[in-house]
């Protein structure tokens, strides 16, 4: 089943650990993947270790309040072997602080504190970073995977499982599947008109490794990531040219680029060149005249 619904969260972990994941969850992802090595590098307080020996499998936690950093540790140094089933239940953002006053541990926040991110780039990036960390650890064949919840604040929606599933590799990636969220600190709060519903699901991304070096592993993102975004200049300039009629001079289509992508133009000094690569290699468009170009 792909959409998970768990009323109860059951007596593993600490119900006053804010953000404790239901133990159902993991002993479901066991009975699927069915590892005999378990490590979970942000345990938090511990359910996914108890829900995996309650049934009698050899499970490894860490956390950064015991000590390890998923940031700057190596999870395969921590463990000293490949693990079957890589998971971690990271922080969504800053919606709720784990280390610091007013937190779950701590005196002062860790700067490494997935909680205490400067944006949502930093947390995105770092999130990346632990993701492959996990990844590094699993052995070929294994799965890693993430819980993770989307965040709205302040007319932002933040979606980090997106964020996620862009950043690793697609070939790697085996399900997704969506938890119901309850007894959220959010849904007994009273708010004003709401323009859109709350946020009651979270998400579970689960990768399995292939056999790919780390060397084979970084081409691969970079070529994804170079293939996404001429994709998107695809898409740009195809929407351009489709809102100026489906045909016009190159001078009005570097205008309405100029006009509608301004943040491209300042990560690529050479937009224009991409934009007349686009129109003349990707089969798309024809010249009618010179420098008229229209859909094909």
């Amino acid at each position: 089943m792909s959409i998970l619904s768990y009323p109860q969260r059951g007596p593993w972990g600490s119900a006053s650990w804010r953000g404790n994941m239901s133990g159902h969850v993991y002993q479901d992802l066991f009975r699927q993947l069915k590892p005999r090595l378990f490590v979970d590098p942000m345990m938090g307080s511990g359910s996914s270790i108890e829900a995996a020996r309650e049934m009698g499998i050899d499970a490894v936690g860490l956390d950064l309040h015991a000590g390890f950093n998923i940031l700057r540790d190596s999870i395969l140094a921590a463990v000293g072997k490949h693990a079957d089933v890589v998971c971690s239940h990271p922080p969504y953002g800053g919606q709720i602080k784990y280390s610091g006053p007013g937190g779950m541990w701590g005196d002062i926040a860790h700067p490494d504190d997935l909680s205490h991110c400067i944006d949502d780039a930093d947390f995105n990036e770092k999130m990346q970073i632990a993701l492959l960390n996990q990844r590094e650890a699993t052995r070929p064949g294994g799965h890693y995977a993430v819980i993770i919840g989307d965040w709205r604040r302040d007319g932002k929606y933040s979606s980090y499982q997106a964020e996620c599933i862009a950043r690793m590799p697609a070939d790697e990636l085996v399900s997704v599947l969506i938890k119901q969220q309850h007894n959220t600190s959010s849904s007994r709060k009273a708010y004003g008109t709401m323009k859109y519903p709350f946020i009651t699901h979270e998400y579970i991304l689960v990768w399995c490794r292939r056999q790919k070096s780390t060397f084979l592993l970084l081409a691969t993102l970079a070529r994804e990531q170079s293939q996404r975004l001429r994709g998107t200049w695809r898409a740009i300039i195809r929407n351009v040219v489709m809102t100026l009629g489906g045909k016009a001079d190159l001078k009005s289509i570097y205008a309405a680029v100029a006009n509608g992508c301004p943040e491209r133009l300042k990560a690529n000094p050479s937009w224009k060149d991409k934009v007349r690569q686009v129109l003349n290699s990707s089969g798309e468009y024809v010249s009618e005249a010179r420098g008229i170009w229209a859909l094909a």
